[in-house]
């Protein structure tokens, strides 16, 4: 069990760094951040749909079998991220929006963004619950998600009144609530036998809404077939190095 605490904290303290992400808009201009970040967003889509159908779906199954509970919790992994984006105000912003408010949606943008992190920390604990290799693959798809929305969480703030240095700051403080999600994941494990087991199709079903819901709406934005065909490279390819992760199993 000790294993599992030390790889679950190690890796969720590196999905927390993943806010300093906002340092790379020091270096670029937004202009050429928006072409990036696209593609990043694609490629977040392809590995969170892989690795809610190819890993963490599959592995729950094999476990303990298909049931109508299963179903349920991959249903309510969807109308968890559903009811927070809609009672929080909150709204993973990838793609940098126009200043239109302050700072309330700054200061909504960051409670949003703790909660979302802490079910990230339970995710990834439960995930380390059930084997090495689903844990590092869940870890590996927080990341690729956590990339373009750290990006877009920045100049939420930023627009919405922080400092860059400051939002840097309280963005990080944000992501530690991860840490705190994987804490109580990990001590709930222990208490009631198989919570793994509704914690990872519930993290599926979460997987399968941000990609459907939150990235798949930005990729369809963009109209140029060139980029587009990019924009489906990367889609594919997010999706190939979940299969590829596979072979860890």
């Amino acid at each position: 069990m000790m294993g599992v605490w030390i790889n679950s904290l190690v890796s969720v303290f590196i999905v927390s760094l993943i806010a300093f992400v906002g340092i790379l808009t020091l270096a670029l201009s937004v202009k050429n951040l928006r072409r990036i970040l696209i593609y990043f967003v694609s490629f977040a889509a392809g590995a969170l749909f892989a690795g809610a159908f190819i890993h963490l779906l599959p592995e729950v199954v094999e476990r303990v079998g298909f049931s109508f509970s299963i179903s349920l919790y991959v249903l309510l992994g969807i109308g968890v991220f559903f009811i927070l984006e809609k009672i929080i105000c909150w709204r993973h912003s990838h793609i940098f929006i126009k200043n239109k408010k302050v700072h309330s949606l700054a200061y909504m943008n960051l409670i949003g963004d703790g909660v979302h992190n802490f079910i990230d920390g339970l995710v990834i604990a439960a995930s380390y619950v059930v084997s090495v290799p689903i844990g590092i693959t869940t870890t590996i798809a927080v990341i690729l998600h956590e990339i373009p929305q750290e990006i877009g969480d920045f100049g939420v703030l930023v627009y919405g009144g922080f400092s860059r240095a400051k939002a840097l700051f309280v963005n990080f403080l944000s992501a530690l609530t991860a840490i705190l999600g994987t804490v109580v994941g990990l001590v709930l494990s222990g208490m009631i036998e198989g919570i793994e087991f509704i914690l990872v199709p519930f993290a599926a079903g979460g997987f399968i809404y941000i990609a459907g819901s939150d990235l798949i709406p930005e990729l369809q934005k963009e109209i140029k077939p060139w980029k587009s065909l990019l924009i489906l490279a990367a889609f594919i390819l997010g999706i190939g190095v979940m299969c590829l992760m596979l072979l860890m199993e």
